[in-house]
């Protein structure tokens, strides 16, 4: 297994990946409020919970705005594409999705990757490659957790 610090290369061919490898992706990631808030607002998601500091202190469990958790997930998300799939043909899935903890304005989010699986294609040219994405905050939890499929080509010849 080797770890990957997140800044050698823009993207890999399917050769490159190897199972049990982890990608520390770099850099972390301060969410802020005025970007939930963007977020919300190009997604349509009124939800107060998100936007409305009054609901969220008087109404809910949490006491503060969550950042909306398709928010976190796309950010993981693109922290991942330098590592995984900056060459890729497709993303293919998502096999599994899952919030683990809030997230918070002000929160920093980090992401991390493992290779669990790879396989060629009867193709040829590419492979299909099955990684599991975690985005940690500052204390050190998962908020974050996907699992997906992505087809990469194979190192031309």
């Amino acid at each position: 297994m080797t770890v990957h610090d997140g800044r050698d290369k823009f993207g890999r061919y399917y050769e490159e990946f190897v199972e049990g490898d982890v990608y520390k992706h770099w850099p972390s990631k301060t969410i802020t409020e005025s970007e939930d808030h963007l977020f919300c607002d190009i997604t349509m998601n009124h939800h107060p919970l998100h936007s409305d500091r009054w609901y969220a202190e008087e109404e809910t469990q949490f006491k503060q705005n969550v950042v909306v958790g398709n928010f976190v997930y796309s950010l993981v998300l693109g922290m991942s594409v330098p590592d995984v799939s900056g060459k890729a043909i497709a993303n293919l899935e998502i096999e599994r999705l899952k919030h683990s903890k809030p997230t918070f304005h002000g929160d920093t989010i980090r992401a991390e990757t493992v290779v669990l699986e790879k396989r060629e294609t009867s193709a040829g040219d590419r492979g299909i490659v099955t990684v599991e994405t975690r985005g940690i905050n500052q204390r050190g939890e998962e908020v974050c957790y996907f699992k997906r499929k992505v087809m990469v080509p194979k190192r031309p010849v």
